[in-house]
């Protein structure tokens, strides 16, 4: 299993831990932004594979900001997954 830290961008969250096993996502963690939305976030797509995650995720945004928290985890994924 790898460990991945992704400082975020944008959004109120300032970094995402996770943990990536065989292409399936583990032990998802955001530092700051909003703790219910995001402990329930990391719920859903603990032990779902990179690319479904990516799938269902990306685009996501955040009343008037271009990306979102949801949307920032997309793009530390694409970095593993690529």
């Amino acid at each position: 299993m790898e460990h991945y830290s992704y400082k975020t961008q944008d959004v109120c969250s300032r970094q995402i831990d996770f943990d990536v096993e065989n292409g399936i996502v583990h032990n998802v963690s955001f530092l700051g932004g909003c703790n219910g939305n995001l402990k329930a976030i990391s719920k859903l797509v603990e032990g779902m594979e990179v690319s479904k995650v990516i799938e269902i995720l990306r685009g996501n945004t955040c009343g008037n900001n271009y990306t979102s928290c949801a949307d920032q985890f997309t793009k530390a994924l694409e970095q593993v997954d690529a």
